[in-house]
């Protein structure tokens, strides 16, 4: 396989600075060498250039950084789009979770050019499916899904393309432990499939899975996996954007990764909200390459 690592280091959806330096922490930690011990080849396509927040303008504090942040998801779309037109595979490195509005956009204006559907597992300990009136900051890292789905600020909702991306019935949560009052009812409303963290207590990390793929894979032909590292516990991946107490320990991480490989449906993924600056000896970042060796292919035994 052909792997194009691409690095999205954005920090202007997020509430917290240092998720910007997530590319470089992953790349460090060995990315590039990790996939072609698995005898994968890489691309690297380095870094979208994108503007520091001290050279922008907040605008409308319920979308901060609105303008910047679509600029530079059209971009990505673009990228992303040229990569899986190539019929390779696109690993985009964030940043914040705002980036999904950009690298699924992307695979799914590929898809809609070839008359195909997109299925999405979304793997977070957050929804993301805010809009600026439900958002209690304003930070676009917690509205991609929403504007996947065709709500929020047309800016975003039109990235690759005025339609939607992503149908509802095609979208999967897994992990989920922090959600806002609007997100709860926008999930019930448009009938996302969600995985929380107690429904893994109860049913286990491989039932869940077999379940969310099922979902996303059901009349679909493409599969893109959008990982945010804080879905994992913060004792395991302290350096991430938005830590939460509770989340996956480090073999229901790994399963995920493992079926996903098995299963043979991932065509694209992401991982983003990898924060060196909150992290402990690059630990974090450490974690998302071996989650991806997982991804990858490769197996204990």
């Amino acid at each position: 396989m052909i792997v194009h690592v691409l690095g999205v280091p954005m920090d202007l959806g997020s509430g917290r600075r240092g998720v910007d330096m997530g590319p470089s922490a992953i790349r460090i930690a060995g990315i590039d060498a990790a996939l072609q011990e698995l005898g994968h080849k890489v691309v690297d396509e380095g870094d979208v250039a994108i503007k520091n927040m001290e050279q922008l303008k907040v605008g409308d504090v319920r979308a901060r950084y609105l303008s910047e942040i679509t600029r530079v998801s059209t971009l990505v779309s673009r990228k992303v789009e040229r990569i899986m037109a190539k019929g390779h595979f696109p690993l985009v490195l964030g940043g914040d979770h705002s980036i999904a509005a950009g690298t699924i956009s992307g695979i799914a204006a590929f898809a809609r050019r070839k008359g195909k559907k997109l299925g999405v597992l979304w793997i977070d300990a957050h929804g993301d499916i805010n809009t600026p009136e439900s958002s209690p900051s304003g930070n676009i890292h917690g509205m991609p899904l929403a504007a996947l789905l065709g709500f929020g600020p047309r800016q975003l909702t039109a990235i690759g393309g005025a339609s939607r991306k992503v149908a509802p019935e095609n979208v999967a949560l897994i992990g989920i432990r922090s959600l806002d009052a609007g997100e709860k009812s926008r999930l019930k409303e448009t009938g996302v499939q969600v995985h929380t963290m107690s429904d893994i207590d109860r049913h286990g990390i491989h039932r869940v899975m077999t379940k969310a793929l099922a979902r996303v894979t059901d009349g679909t032909d493409y599969l893109h996996v959008s990982f945010d590292l804080d879905a994992v516990d913060p004792t395991l991946a302290p350096g991430v954007g938005t830590p939460v107490k509770g989340g996956l320990d480090y073999r229901e991480a790994h399963v995920i990764a493992e079926l996903l490989h098995d299963s043979g449906v991932m065509t694209s993924l992401e991982l983003v909200e990898v924060n060196p600056i909150l992290d402990q000896g690059n630990t974090s970042a450490v974690f998302a390459v071996e989650l991806v060796q997982s991804a990858f292919g490769k197996k204990i035994l």
